[in-house]
């Protein structure tokens, strides 16, 4: 029964669409104008950038007079309350464990935050566990993570799969153990000359049928 590490963000949760719903009726709030939005979800970065720097980057643009901190909750917040898990994503799951793969949540940020996402969106009726760095003190790519990810279900490194959508924290995270990984382009060419995943899809379902027809 191989393991299969999920990352969280754009992998398993559809994050970016959820930040850009959000984003859309932030902005209208504000009174700014509509094309903003582009600059709003570029500034985001995927979540990459930090939600007080992130904050400072709004309140000035728009010269707004609220606290750094109501921002900074509403960056945390706002998001999540669109945050959905597409059933199709379940159903592939559920599949997936029934063909004898076992899928494990491998993800970065803050403990409390991750795991609520979990929970409540019902993801974790389709996973066997979650590892999140900000709780086990160590983060992707750093191989320690997966370990204590195969340690949380006793299970064994060897044949496990990577899958996620960032070059570096997935793909290189798998790179590092030697294991097959699967990346999800969402758009982009692979870039990366340090490594290679050994599939590319284009979303999680994907992935896992890419898993599955190995075996």
């Amino acid at each position: 029964m191989p393991l299969v590490f999920l990352a969280l963000d754009d992998t398993l949760l559809d994050r970016s669409g959820a930040f850009r719903l959000w984003a859309k009726g932030f902005l209208d709030e504000i009174a700014a104008p509509h094309e903003d939005l582009e600059w709003l979800v570029s500034v985001d970065a995927d979540g990459l950038t930090s939600r007080w720097d992130l904050a400072d980057l709004i309140r000035d643009r728009y010269q707004l007079r609220i606290p750094a901190i109501d921002v900074v909750d509403e960056l945390k917040e706002g998001p999540q309350a669109f945050e959905r898990l597409d059933p199709m994503v379940g159903c592939a799951l559920e599949i997936a464990a029934d063909a004898g793969l076992v899928p494990v949540v491998v993800t970065n940020g803050p403990a409390e935050q991750q795991e609520a996402r979990i929970r409540r969106t019902g993801l974790d009726r389709y996973v066997a566990d979650w590892v999140i760095s900000e709780q086990c003190g160590v983060s992707k790519p750093n191989p320690r993570i997966f370990a204590l990810a195969a340690q949380r279900v006793r299970m064994r490194l060897a044949g496990a799969w990577v899958v996620g959508d960032s070059p570096e924290a997935d793909i290189g995270g798998a790179a590092a153990m030697g294991l097959p990984s699967v990346w999800l382009h969402r758009g982009r060419d692979w870039v990366d000359n340090r490594f290679a995943p050994t599939r590319v899809v284009g979303n999680v379902i994907q992935g896992l049928s890419a898993i599955m027809a190995t075996r």
